[in-house]
C-alpha cells in the first residue's frame, strides 16, 4: 500500500484506535442526562470531562459556558495560516434518559463492544459524533506535518439539546463574537445506511401550537342543549378536518408563501438513493404512505412543509357514554418548516387561519411554542464539497445527499452567526438514538475520524 496522505490517516487512525475507544467508553459512563434533575451533576461532570480531553488533545482554549440550565463546553485552536477560514464545530454532550428496564441487554452506562459496534447511551448521538473529532485533528495535524490546524477551528458542544435547547439561542447570541465563523459544522445527524455514505443538507423548522376552545361553562345535557349551542369538539373537529385540502396541501392561507422549491437536480439526487418504500413503512409501523400530491416520500419528508395533529381531545372519553356537550375541547399541532419559510410569519397565519373559523360563542386560546428555523446550503456551497470530497477520501466511494426531516438548533447558529450550516455524522439508523440499545459501527466512526482529519485541509483549501 502506498503511503499517500488519505492511507497515513487511516493508518494513524488504526494505531490510536485502541485508545480513542478507551477515552469514548469512559465518557459514556457519565450518565449526562439532561431531562433529569438527578442527573444535573452528571451533565456537569461531562462537560468538564470533555473540556480536560479537548485540553489534553491540544486545544489551547478550553472553557466551560455557563447557561441558566446546563453548561456547554467551547474550544478553539486558531491556525497559524492568518487567512485560515474559521470553522464552527456544533455537537451536545447530554444524552437521552436510560434504564436496563427499557429495554437494554446491558447497562446503558456500561458500554460494551460487541460484534463491531459499541453499545451505550450517547455513543451515537452524539458523544461519539462529537469525539471523533479530537482523534481526527489530531490525524490531520500528525499526517500534515502541521502544528495548528489548517483553519481556525473552535468547537460548541452543547449541554442540554436532549431537554429541547431552551438556553441555546441566548448562549448564541450572547457568545456570538466568540462563536462567529465562515461555515458551521454539525456533527449531531447520520447517513443513510451502513454501506451508503451520505451528507445532509437542510433540515425543516418546527412550528407548534395548541388550540383549546371552550364554550358552556360546564359540560351540559346534550338532549337539552344540543343543536341550539355551539359545541367545542364539534369545531375542533372542523378546524382539524379544514387543515389540509383534497391534494394534502396545507389550506393555511400564505403558508407556501416563500417555500424554497426542489430543483431538477436535488430530485434526481434523491432518487439516487436505494429507497425501498416497504421497508421505509415497517420502519414507520405503517400500512400506506400519504401526503402532498405530485411528490415522492423522501420529498415530503425532507423537502416540503407540513402540518400534522399531534393530539385532540374533549368532552367524555370513559368507558360507556355520557350525553354531554362538552365546556371544551384541544388540539394540539406542529409544523414542520423548509427553506424560505419563516416561523414568526407562520405562526400568524395560523393564528388568523384559526380565528377566522371558529364561530361566535366559543372562546379560544392559541398557544405557540418557541419556533426553530429552518437550515439549508446549497449543493453547489464550496464548503458542502468539501465536506463530500473528505468523506469520500474517507470512505472511497461516492458520497450522496440527503436532508434531516427533523429540526434542532443547527439553524439558530446560521441565523445568529450568518454562517452556511454543513452536516457531517457517520451514525445509521440501525444505531437506536433514544431507543434501547443504542450503539454506534465502529468502523463507521473510525470513518467519521479519517473524514475529520481530511475535512480541515479541504475547508481551508475550499474557502480561501
Amino acid at each position: 500500500m502506498s503511503d499517500t496522505p488519505d492511507n497515513a490517516v487511516r493508518t494513524y487512525t488504526e494505531q490510536h484506535r485502541a485508545a480513542f475507544l478507551d477515552d469514548l467508553a469512559e465518557w459514556l459512563r457519565i450518565p449526562s442526562v439532561s431531562a433529569q434533575p438527578e442527573h444535573h451533576g452528571d451533565v456537569r461532570r461531562s462537560a468538564e470531562w470533555l473540556s480536560g480531553k479537548l485540553a489534553e488533545t491540544g486545544f489551547p482554549v478550553t472553557e466551560i459556558w455557563e447557561t441558566p440550565g446546563a453548561p456547554a463546553v467551547f474550544a478553539e485552536w486558531p491556525s497559524q495560516d492568518p487567512d485560515a477560514p474559521v470553522v464552527l464545530v456544533y455537537g451536545h454532550h447530554d444524552v437521552q434518559p436510560a434504564a436496563r428496564e427499557d429495554g437494554w441487554h446491558t447497562d446503558p452506562f456500561d458500554p460494551v463492544i460487541r460484534d463491531g459496534r459499541m453499545y451505550g447511551r450517547g455513543a451515537a448521538d452524539d458523544k461519539g459524533q462529537v469525539f471523533f473529532h479530537t482523534l481526527g485533528v489530531r490525524a490531520h495535524l500528525a499526517v500534515t506535518g502541521r502544528t495548528t490546524p489548517a483553519v481556525h477551528l473552535k468547537l460548541l458542544v452543547e449541554g442540554e439539546e436532549e431537554s429541547g435547547s431552551p438556553h441555546f439561542r441566548a448562549l448564541a447570541e450572547q457568545r456570538a463574537g466568540r462563536l462567529a465563523a465562515d461555515v458551521v459544522i454539525v456533527s449531531d445527524t447520520g447517513m443513510w445506511n451502513e454501506t451508503t455514505p451520505t451528507v445532509c443538507t437542510g433540515m425543516r423548522g418546527l412550528a407548534e401550537c395548541e388550540i383549546e376552545l371552550t364554550g358552556p361553562g360546564q359540560d351540559i345535557h346534550s338532549g337539552s342543549f344540543g343543536g341550539a349551542v355551539p359545541n367545542p369538539a364539534t369545531e375542533i373537529a372542523r378546524l382539524v378536518a379544514a387543515l389540509h385540502d383534497e391534494d394534502g396541501r396545507v389550506a393555511v392561507p400564505g403558508f407556501y408563501d416563500g417555500v424554497a422549491e426542489l430543483t431538477a437536480t436535488e430530485r434526481a439526487l434523491f432518487a439516487e438513493l436505494p429507497f425501498d418504500e416497504a421497508t421505509w413503512l415497517r420502519t414507520a409501523s405503517s400500512h400506506a404512505t400519504a401526503g402532498e400530491a405530485g411528490y415522492s416520500t423522501l420529498e415530503r419528508i425532507w423537502a416540503r412543509p407540513t402540518a400534522e395533529v399531534n393530539g385532540i381531545g374533549g368532552g367524555y372519553q370513559g368507558a360507556g357514554s355520557k350525553t354531554v356537550i362538552p365546556a371544551s375541547a384541544l388540539v394540539k399541532l406542529s409544523f414542520r418548516l423548509v427553506a424560505g419559510q419563516d416561523p414568526e410569519r407562520i405562526q400568524e397565519a395560523v393564528r388568523a387561519w384559526a380565528e377566522a373559523r371558529i364561530p361566535a360563542g366559543i372562546d379560544q386560546r392559541i398557544t405557540f411554542a418557541p419556533a426553530t428555523r429552518p437550515c439549508l446550503t446549497p449543493l453547489d456551497h464550496p464548503a458542502l464539497q468539501a465536506v463530500a470530497r473528505a468523506m469520500g477520501r474517507a470512505f472511497g466511494t461516492k458520497i450522496l445527499f440527503t436532508r434531516e426531516g427533523g429540526s434542532g438548533p443547527a439553524a439558530d447558529l446560521q441565523d445568529v452567526l450568518g454562517a452556511p450550516v454543513l452536516f457531517l455524522g457517520i451514525s445509521v439508523p440501525s444505531d437506536g438514538w433514544h431507543g434501547p440499545d443504542e450503539k454506534v459501527e465502529i468502523d463507521l466512526l473510525l470513518k467519521g475520524v479519517e473524514t475529520a482529519a481530511h475535512l480541515w485541509g479541504e475547508l481551508a483549501n475550499a474557502l480561501r
